[in-house]
């Protein structure tokens, strides 16, 4: 079993239980999984080497929510809410297939991989023409990104009091049925994992209150995690009480969406009440500030949901409501848009990549990434401290990943396998790419075959 030596290494953040930070420490790699990490003089021999003394290093950050397919149309409906944005992009989307999921989802997730993400779920729920959730599971498994693919879906469409059109819709019969093919053909809880198959019905305005609480009774009888959007807007919130008499928190409990198995996308409008209901239960929530932001959705409490005990991750969310893919920044912007709520210390930048790391891990219901430890996978991140951006920062090196301008990972480890070195995607051909999904995006908006 090949072995991997980091060493040198001037600040290692293990996020561990004690969140320990190491200097001029090292980590030892030995196969897929982290063998040990200490300060000081390093083991003797490995396989490979690679000196690290002008690097901080931390567990790979993990990303809860994206809309990978959304990096196609970004730009669109700058001035529009989110409704307003669904209804200008519905149709664009409609017109996808396979070929541009496929490529979407891989430069989403190169962009995620330059940012320091090593894990991503992402939240596919559009199937028009001949899409699968196996395109994005063909480009995760190329690119080597720890991938969690939601099998998501649409029922209610616009004739039946439901916000997308009519002819972006499944049956649901359809939806269960195909989402227990991808749960059986794909689906590997192992430890060290890299793809997982969730069950995620859309939204609260996109599907039945009996979707929802069949998707719930499948994903348990298989043990798979489920995952929606709740409680985004005050439309949302509306939306919701006037279509089912209950606020987001209490439907989710009446359609059985609370549990440790369970996480939730957004919640900038969930009450004290059901920020307590998820406490309780164990169930989380993906932070999305930037997405947020741009669509003037509002600020999520996330301090009164890390102070009550609600798992917390990050996430990107669309790459056409955010339209950046850097979960780095994420972070940077989870921490900022804390403050203008809560004042100065509502969150710290320690706390802010705690959530992006291990609080990720948890929210994905995994024990396996998030921290460095003896055991954990060898998923890593490391980013030069020698850049102009970071200059005057080395006082506290952890904490100038968040303060100052987000930076581009210099060195990336999945399950023991360098995927990013120098700075450089080593999986695939970057501008060739760019190139590629720059063709395919013009198609699609313009309306070309």
């Amino acid at each position: 079993m090949k072995t991997l030596l980091l060493k040198n290494i001037q600040r290692l953040a293990t996020m561990d239980s004690e969140r320990r930070e190491l200097d001029d420490a090292w980590l030892l790699l030995r196969g897929k999984v982290i063998a040990e990490l200490g300060t000081g003089e390093a083991p003797a021999t490995a396989d490979r080497v690679i000196d690290l003394s002008r690097h901080v290093v931390l567990p790979g950050l993990v990303n809860t929510h994206h809309h990978m397919y959304q990096s196609l149309t970004r730009v669109f409906a700058q001035q529009g809410d989110l409704f307003d944005w669904l209804r200008a992009c519905y149709p664009i989307w409609g017109r996808m297939r396979s070929q541009h999921v496929y490529t979407a989802a891989k430069l989403a997730m190169a962009e995620l991989l330059l940012s320091g993400c090593t894990s991503a779920s992402d939240h596919h729920y559009v199937f028009p023409n001949d899409v699968q959730l196996e395109d994005e599971i063909r480009a995760a498994q190329e690119i080597g990104i720890r991938f969690h693919a939601a099998r998501g879906s649409m029922s209610v469409g616009e004739g039946h009091g439901g916000l997308p059109p009519d002819h972006l819709v499944e049956r649901e019969e359809d939806i269960l049925r195909d989402t227990r093919r991808v749960i059986e053909t794909w689906h590997d809880p192992a430890p060290q994992s890299m793809l997982q198959i969730v069950a995620a019905p859309c939204s609260p305005f996109s599907v039945s209150v009996d979707l929802m609480r069949e998707s719930a009774a499948l994903a348990r009888a298989y043990g798979v995690q489920l995952h929606t959007h709740l409680a985004e807007t005050d439309d949302d919130v509306a939306y919701s009480l006037e279509r089912f008499g209950m606020l987001p928190g209490d439907y989710a409990e009446a359609v059985g969406w609370v549990g440790d198995d369970v996480w939730h996308a957004h919640c900038v409008k969930l009450d004290s009440a059901a920020i307590d209901l998820f406490a309780r239960t164990g169930t989380g929530v993906c932070h999305c500030p930037s997405s947020n932001m741009r669509l003037a959705s509002g600020i999520a409490p996330v301090r009164q949901m890390l102070d009550c005990g609600v798992p917390v991750g990050l996430g990107v969310d669309g790459s056409a409501s955010n339209d950046s893919g850097h979960l780095l920044g994420e972070a940077r912007q989870a921490m900022l848009l804390q403050r203008v709520l809560g004042g100065a210390a509502a969150l710290s930048a320690r706390e802010a990549l705690a959530v992006a790391t291990r609080g990720g891990a948890h929210v994905l219901g995994r024990d396996d990434v998030g921290s460095l430890a003896p055991g954990m996978s060898g998923d890593i991140v490391a980013f030069r401290l020698d850049d102009i951006a970071l200059a005057g920062a080395l006082n506290d090196p952890l904490a100038a990943l968040v303060f100052c301008q987000p930076q581009r990972v210099d060195l990336s480890i999945i399950n023991g396998r360098v995927i990013v070195e120098d700075g450089q995607l080593l999986t695939v051909d970057v501008p060739g790419l760019v190139a590629a999904h720059n063709t395919l995006s013009m198609q699609l908006i313009r309306g070309e075959s």
